[in-house]
């Protein structure tokens, strides 16, 4: 399998059996791009298309090079991850695999500041997504004797999957090595962003292949540390509020001081983030509806 030669570039193998393609979308969220991964055993499945980007589709071709694909997996429906496999689906006749549409998934914290009329955060979702099959925590499929095995893990979004193949954990967006995950409800949700990350830690993975950037080597070490900053920033954010009722957005100003302006909206959402969840925990209040513009307090 190869790639034309003007697009080799973007064309790397993080092992034998798999090969990642670099989708041509770099941003301040998707850093040099969207990761697709192809895993080929003998059998082939394919693990986030992508965007719906010409380029990127003729590459995942390309690399297939006229074979079957007997899977396509979705980690989660954010735009830079989910519009590119229907196209591919419908092309190379394999059915879209995920834990189900954008508002599968989602805490009933969540589906209620939906309800509500919260209208921030919607940012990226891809809503239009629906799989031809829907998968269940720790699903396993077959592929050529092996086993790709789903975990179900809700955070970033509540229908985000990674995918386990051997001792390589695909981890989507859930943990990256070049950024901590973005979390901004209503579609993510810390205290599920949380609770997956503890259930990864008690894994023993070899590698993670991220939705974004490099392989990680440690993967434990990476996921502590990402538990432990969520805790520190937490700490941070209770600690100003000690000086009084504050916005989600002038608790952001106070702890990240030195932030570029053009991040400060996605900041607020991770703090927005913090606050439901510190709020779910009786940790704090909000001092009104629950949104991002409204004060909250310590509970005492």
């Amino acid at each position: 399998m190869s790639l034309k030669h003007s697009n080799k570039a973007r064309l790397t193998k993080p092992t034998e059996k798999i090969s990642c393609i670099l989708a041509p979308n770099p941003s301040p969220m998707t850093f040099k791009g969207t990761n697709t991964y192809i895993i080929d055993n003998g059998e082939l499945a394919v693990i986030d298309p992508g965007p719906a980007i010409d380029e990127h589709f003729s590459n995942i071709l390309d690399l297939v090079g006229g074979r079957q694909v007997k899977y396509i997996f979705l980690t989660h429906s954010h735009v830079d991850h989910s519009p590119l496999s229907k196209k591919l689906s419908k092309t190379l006749n394999t059915p879209i695999y995920a834990f189900g549409g954008s508002n599968s998934g989602l805490s009933s914290t969540m589906l209620s500041l939906i309800e509500n009329g919260y209208d921030s955060g919607f940012e990226g979702i891809d809503y239009e997504f629906c799989p031809d099959r829907v998968i269940t925590n720790n699903e396993k499929f077959n592929l050529n004797g092996e086993y790709i095995s789903a975990i179900h893990t809700p955070g970033h979004m509540g229908n985000h999957v990674c995918f386990q193949y051997d001792k390589i954990l695909f981890s989507g967006d859930h943990i990256m090595g070049w950024a901590t995950s973005m979390v901004s409800p209503p579609y993510g949700d810390l205290t599920q962003f949380m609770n997956s990350c503890r259930v990864l830690q008690k894994e023993n993975f070899k590698m993670l292949l991220p939705g974004h950037g490099d392989p990680v080597s440690g993967p434990k070490e990476r996921i502590t540390f990402l538990i432990n900053h969520r805790l520190e920033r937490e700490r941070q954010i209770k600690s100003t509020i000690e000086i009084g009722p504050l916005t989600a957005m002038e608790i952001t100003y106070l702890v990240y001081n030195d932030i570029d302006p053009a991040l400060i909206n996605a900041a607020t959402r991770n703090v927005f983030a913090h606050l439901i969840d510190l709020n779910n925990r009786r940790k704090i209040k909000f001092l009104g509806p629950i949104s991002e513009n409204t004060k909250v307090s310590l509970n005492l």
